[in-house]
């Protein structure tokens, strides 16, 4: 009888051994895998979510030279007129108006907030610079103009300030109307002039032939 419960009760400990040994087991790969979630989690908390926004983002990217090449301006050639569409019809902008940017070197044909057309500029130099503030288009304009004192002259001006000083008007000629291409290079570039607002030769023809008396001219 003592031998029989002495069996009975190795075999028992051997079950609750067994038992407690699978338990230990399950226990470890419960913490096992709960320590790789935590990983998982971990590692897509630290990654930026996409959105929408920067899958925008990542298409501009990608399409960066596409646009480049499509861009509304034409390369810098003083011959040429700045952007490649039409020049604005100013019938249909009653209200349009001339922004000079000294810092940009540009002027931009604007309609309130919206830019019609912009053109590459050159302003005054530091020594003669562009007056800022706001002018209208007056009544003096030309086909050509040679001033023997600064040795330039240039084509197709209007004036905006003073009756005749300050204008808009080509890259500067020598006096038989020759464009001077190292100051005509400078287009777009650097402030160059000796007050005026110098533009492309197509430019300044179509603001010589389009651009009313008094237009408002702001210049900053």
């Amino acid at each position: 009888m003592k031998r029989f419960e002495l069996i009975v009760g190795v075999a028992i400990l051997m079950i609750l051994s067994t038992f407690g040994l699978s338990v230990h087991a399950y226990q470890k790969q419960v913490v096992r895998q709960e320590k790789v979630e935590l990983q998982k989690t971990a590692v897509k908390k630290s990654l930026p979510k996409s959105t929408s926004k920067d899958d925008k983002l990542a298409a501009d990217e990608a399409n960066a030279t596409t646009t480049s090449k499509d861009s509304k301006m034409n390369p810098i050639n003083w011959k040429k007129s700045s952007e490649k569409k039409d020049y604005p019809d100013l019938t249909k902008y009653p209200n349009a108006y001339l922004k000079v940017s000294i810092s940009k070197q540009r002027v931009y044909v604007m309609n309130g907030n919206k830019v019609l057309y912009t053109m590459y500029a050159s302003t005054g130099s530091k020594d003669s610079p562009t007056p800022t503030g706001t002018f209208q288009i007056q009544a003096e304009r030309g086909e050509f103009f040679y001033n023997a004192s600064s040795k330039e002259g240039a084509k197709y001006w209007v004036s905006f300030k003073d009756h005749g000083i300050y204008l808009f008007h080509t890259v500067p000629t020598d006096k038989n109307g020759n464009f001077i291409e190292e100051e005509a290079n400078q287009l777009g570039k650097e402030a160059k002039s000796h007050g005026c607002v110098r533009l492309a030769v197509p430019d300044a023809k179509w603001i010589y032939d389009k651009v009313p008396e008094g237009m408002k001219v702001e210049i900053h």
